[in-house]
Formats: C-alpha cells, sequence, structure tokens
C-alpha cells in the first residue's frame, strides 16, 4: 500500500494575497501561525478578496522573525511588524461574522489603495478577537482566523492531476490556495475522510469546499478565465455548487513538516455525494 505523505504547506498570512510555501509550521488555535492573520476591507468595512479585485493575485507575501513584507509590481517594498500593537477598531465583516480588528496603519492603507486603485485599509485579527468555527461543522472551541470559514483547506495532489486531465491543461496548486497538499493517495480520495492524523496532529474533515471564481484568476498575471469552473461545472457540481478539496479543522496544536505521515483513522459517505 503507498505511504500518505504531507507534501506541500502554503500559508497565507494577508487574506486573499499571494501565500508562501514553507517546509515546517507551527500550528496554533487558530490554524496556521500567521495564516489569515491580516485582511483588506473597504470603506464599508466589508473584506476583500479576489472575487472582486483579482489584481490582490499579485501582491507576494514574506516573512521574517519579525515582519511581514508586501511587494507588487511597480510599488517599493511595505514592510510591518508582525505583531501590531495599536491602532483604530475596527468591526470588521467578513461573510456572516462581524468581529472586532486593528488597522495597522496609514502608510499600509496607502499602499494597498495605490495599487488596488480602490480604498481600503489593512486590519489585523488580535489574538483577543476570537472566531468560531461554525458550529453546525465544529465543536464550540474551534476557532479560525480571517479564513472564508474554516482553518484549513487540503486537496490531495492526484486530484489536481486528474483535474488537470479532464481540462487538458496544467494548472498550479496555488490557484487553488490549500493549506495542506496529501500525495499518495486515489483522486479525490479525500472525498471520504472524516478523521486524519498527520504527524502528531488529528484533524475532521466535516466539510467539502465549495469553489468560486478564485481558481479562475492567473495568480502569475491576475487574467480571468474559464477553468477550472467550466470542468468542475461538468464534473463536481452538487446542489448548484462545485467542489474540490476538504475543508479541514485541526484538534490540536504543534508543528507540521513536509514529509510527515499521513494516517487515514475514519471515512464515510463520498463528500460531495457525486
Amino acid at each position: 500500500m503507498t505511504s500518505l505523505v504531507l507534501s506541500d504547506i502554503y500559508i497565507y498570512p494577508v487574506k486573499s494575497l499571494a501565500g508562501i510555501r514553507v517546509n515546517s509550521w507551527p500550528v496554533v488555535e487558530t490554524g496556521f501561525k500567521y495564516d489569515r492573520k491580516w485582511m483588506l476591507v473597504d470603506t464599508e468595512r466589508q473584506f476583500l478578496s479576489q472575487r472582486r479585485l483579482p489584481r490582490m493575485a499579485l501582491i507576494k507575501t514574506a516573512l521574517t522573525e519579525s515582519q511581514l513584507i508586501l511587494s507588487a509590481p511597480g510599488m517599493g517594498n511595505l514592510s510591518l511588524s508582525l505583531e501590531p500593537k495599536t491602532g483604530d477598531i475596527i468591526n470588521s465583516t467578513i461573510w456572516h461574522d462581524q468581529l472586532d480588528t486593528i488597522a495597522v496603519s496609514a502608510e499600509a492603507d496607502d499602499w494597498f489603495s495605490r495599487f488596488l486603485n480602490v480604498e481600503c485599509r489593512l486590519v489585523y485579527q488580535p489574538d483577543a478577537t476570537i472566531r468560531s468555527v461554525n458550529p453546525v461543522f465544529a465543536k464550540p472551541e474551534d476557532q479560525t482566523a480571517l479564513s472564508d470559514g474554516f482553518p484549513f483547506l487540503l486537496i490531495s495532489e492526484s486530484s489536481l492531476v486528474t483535474l488537470n486531465q479532464a481540462m487538458q491543461l496544467n494548472l498550479a496548486m496555488t490557484r487553488f490556495r490549500p493549506n495542506l497538499v496529501v500525495s499518495g493517495c486515489e483522486s479525490y480520495a479525500e472525498d471520504l475522510w472524516r478523521e486524519i492524523t498527520i504527524g502528531a496532529i488529528g484533524f475532521r474533515l466535516p466539510k467539502p469546499c465549495s469553489r468560486c471564481s478564485v481558481p479562475t484568476i492567473d495568480p502569475e498575471t491576475a487574467e480571468t478565465g474559464k477553468e477550472p469552473l467550466t470542468t468542475l461545472n461538468r464534473l463536481r457540481k452538487w446542489q448548484n455548487k462545485v467542489y474540490f478539496g476538504q475543508n479541514a479543522i485541526h484538534n490540536e496544536c504543534g508543528v507540521l513538516s513536509v514529509g510527515d505521515s499521513v494516517y487515514i483513522n475514519l471515512t464515510g459517505t463520498q463528500q460531495p455525494p457525486l
């Protein structure tokens, strides 16, 4: 039997900006440390994403021991503290949730507003602001940061291979913005997983990930195409939504590393039931 392995780890410090591929990373209460702890909001304090502003894909992120560094074409780098302490409290909206966030700085607001050609502010979720995962799918103590709703997204390499074959394309995994990539399983095997262990950390996979327009955006150019949504509509559609990957919730904190073994502890009926 082929062994299952964690083959890639990605974190996304600022919601909907480019992510960072790492070899090893701490898992804290909200998911990966610094994963989606920042986001952009508009003048109505609503979160911004590539769905509305595809150009956000062009903004790169990097982390040092003490700083978050942003870069974008034609812009000088913007360096920010990893632990913002002061700033206006902004009650920000992300989907159906409202939560108190901290305005990072006027300099950051100006930098993003100039590049995106829209007035916006960069905000940070302080540790004191707890955002719970939807109780329909989670335990009362489960938390996430500024993700769409779950602390982790998991996809298997073979699922992307199969999807690319169906499209006759070679889209990169980065289009789909996973945190955890697993190798060594059959395509769409993750649709059956309910409880797994990666390294020393247990995960629950309560819900498949419905996909929006973001995977149609080329992360290198910010240009939008028709795939993969056209093919997902044909092959992976259920109740008027298309699905690719599984949302995941962790049971404990620790550290994950590329190469960690993946164990399937509990399976169930296929989700979505295609």
